[in-house]
């Protein structure tokens, strides 16, 4: 990421900071931009809510909801269905086939270009899943869905950094998990009141979807790109403008967009051979950690819990209202620990927090394994 003195102080002595404040143009860019974050966690979490919805599996999966009612005591291992597996996994597959687009897209056309796509397909898809007819309706919807994940997940997250103030950048780039999780919160408080809507409360949850994706394509259509993009692609006059316009009038852009300026030469002249390069000796801790840290972070479980929630609940014995209340609180606990992350990132560094996060996750899940071994 070409990110200007991002890039260039960022192996010194600290990160510069070029002056002005937070004006009103950079937080509501950032917000607009940030919005990609509450779709994605809408997605994430009104999907498993449907999913144990049973208007919603009375007209998709029939079957799998007469399982259900005969189950003794709970209906773990009863969640077993091909075709529902393919609607909720299509996301996360199709997910990665927009990330690999848009990692392509991103650098030609901008940042703002690419949020602007990931809008579109996002609501694309909402308002397919909300007039499902079949299965395979369901299934695109979700696929379109996918798309737009790649797409802004790509982008949205370079473009927080690349617009932020330096001084806190880290508490503008936390906004996207946290509105990933305000959707997430969002969608279970909406799951828990759809689901005592009969017959067409599904659709609803599905269908408001298209709410906050229509409000990142109207706000990505006014947002301006950002300045490092802006430079990668010739276009210097309206870097500085784009600069000027985040940073405030009357403030000195000259130092930093100089230096935006040389980290986009840097970034050119270093393009050639830039994978060959990231495998050598010297580069390889920053390689390994940059893969480990995503992957060990997914493999502990944390998404898969969050997406399936509620049907979580549901199979170790909670009522439905039951099993969506508990997946409101679960958002409720995940958004006070991207608030403290947020104020304490800038102030303390991002290692402590790894350390705190990992500690963290490490003893619950050792505390469940262990009441899980006592009750065996």
């Amino acid at each position: 990421m070409p990110g200007g003195a991002f890039l260039l102080n960022g192996s010194g002595g600290g990160m510069a900071d070029y002056g002005g404040g937070l004006t009103v143009p950079v937080v509501v860019t950032c917000l607009m931009a940030a919005s990609g974050g509450l779709i994605f966690g809408y997605d994430i979490g009104i999907s498993g809510g449907v999913s144990e919805m049973e208007d919603f599996l009375n007209k998709f999966f029939p079957g799998l909801l007469k399982r259900t009612a005969r189950a003794n005591k709970d209906v773990y291992c009863i969640y077993n269905n091909q075709a529902l597996t393919a609607f909720t996994s299509s996301l996360y597959a199709f997910g990665m086939v927009g990330t690999l687009l848009a990692s392509r897209v991103t650098r030609r056309l901008g940042r703002q270009a690419v949020m602007l796509i990931g809008g579109g397909l996002f609501l694309a898809g909402a308002l397919v899943n909300a007039a499902a007819a079949n299965i395979a309706m369901l299934i695109v919807g979700r696929m379109l869905l996918g798309l737009g994940l790649g797409f802004s997940g790509q982008a949205t997250p370079v473009y927080l950094a690349e617009v932020s103030p330096p001084r806190w950048r880290g508490g503008f780039i936390s906004a996207f998990p946290l509105f990933i999780s305000v959707g997430y919160l969002v969608a279970n408080l909406i799951n828990y009141g759809t689901s005592r809507i009969p017959g067409w409360g599904w659709r609803l949850s599905l269908g408001l979807a298209s709410v906050p994706a229509a409000v990142m394509v109207v706000g990505a259509a006014f947002i301006p790109d950002t300045p490092s993009s802006l430079v990668l692609r010739g276009k210097h006059d309206d870097a500085r403008a784009a600069l000027q316009r985040v940073r405030g009038k009357g403030v000195d852009i000259g130092p930093e967009f100089a230096d935006i300026l040389a980290a986009a030469e840097n970034d050119r002249r270093n393009e050639e051979g830039a994978f060959r390069r990231i495998l050598r000796r010297e580069y390889r801790p920053y390689l390994v950690m940059a893969v480990a840290f995503p992957v060990f972070l997914n493999l502990t479980g944390v998404a898969v819990t969050a997406f399936f929630s509620p049907i979580l609940f549901r199979t170790v014995g909670f009522e439905s209202d039951a099993a969506l209340m508990g997946a409101v609180i679960l958002g409720l606990m995940n958004i006070g620990g991207i608030l403290a992350s947020g104020f304490a990132m800038d102030r303390y560094g991002r290692k402590l927090l790894f350390m705190i996060g990992g500690a963290l996750m490490f003893t619950c899940q050792a505390s469940h394994m262990s009441h899980s071994l006592l009750n065996e």
